[in-house]
């Protein structure tokens, strides 16, 4: 597997409604960004959200957020959020994103997952097939 299989890309557009009083992307919009960029990878590697169990006893809360600026973003501005698995653990994996512009990196950051049980609150550990589809696709 090459590195350029190992990030995923997912192309979207900066909406009016994602814009602050400055006419840029307003700093909580990015993480609607990452959730929807992490969405669409979880599904391409064969675990979507979306069919999550009601049944099930684990949720995956997210326990850190990060995200720094590098460019401004504009409303109507066309760009593609990457998605890199960073790292993988017993309970919990790290998300890498890349928003790019024209080409260029525009923003950055990262979102920390945990398997948790519903049940108990605390931690859990990630179920097999989930850690293995994510340790595959770390990068380089």
């Amino acid at each position: 597997m090459t590195a350029a299989t190992r990030t995923f890309s997912w192309p979207s557009r900066v909406r009016f409604v994602d814009t602050d009083a400055s006419g840029r992307i307003h700093y909580t919009a990015l993480f609607r960004f990452f959730e929807a960029a992490e969405f669409e990878f979880m599904r391409s590697i064969g675990h979507p959200y979306g069919r999550l169990d009601p049944a099930q006893v684990i949720r995956y809360p997210r326990v850190h957020v990060e995200a720094d600026f590098k460019a401004a973003l504009r409303c109507d501005d066309d760009i593609t959020t990457q998605v890199a698995v960073e790292r993988v653990g017993g309970a919990s994996y790290t998300l890498a994103f890349t928003v790019l512009f024209d080409g260029a990196e525009a923003a950055s950051g990262r979102i920390t997952v945990v398997c948790m049980h519903c049940g108990t609150g605390k931690s859990h550990p990630l179920p097999g097939d989930l850690a293995a589809s994510l340790r595959e696709r770390i990068g380089p």
